[in-house]
C-alpha cells in the first residue's frame, strides 16, 4: 500500500466525479496497481448505489454510538487520526 493515504484523501472526490483530471488520472493508475484501494473504491461506489436506493433506518441510539466509536478507532489506528 505504498503511497496509499495520499490517493484515500482523494478516493470522494473521485467517486463523486470532482476530482481534478489530473489527479483522477494519478488515482487511476494507482488503482490498476493497488488490489486494496480498488478495493476499497469498489466498496465505496456500492455502498453509495446502496445509500442511494435504500430506505433510511434509524439505529438504536446505543448500537450507533458503539458503531460510530468502532469506526473511528478503526480508521485512526490505520490512517492515524486527522489534523
Amino acid at each position: 500500500m505504498k503511497g496509499c493515504s495520499k490517493h484515500i484523501q482523494q478516493i470522494a472526490e473521485y467517486i463523486d466525479g470532482e476530482l481534478d483530471e489530473a489527479l483522477c488520472t494519478r488515482l487511476e493508475e494507482h488503482l490498476k496497481e493497488c488490489n486494496n484501494c480498488r478495493i476499497m473504491v469498489d466498496t465505496l461506489k456500492q455502498t453509495v448505489v446502496l445509500c442511494r436506493e435504500g430506505k433510511r433506518e434509524r439505529l438504536p441510539e446505543d448500537i450507533e454510538s458503539r458503531l460510530n466509536d468502532a469506526l473511528k478507532n478503526k480508521w485512526e489506528k490505520k490512517f492515524g487520526k486527522k489534523s
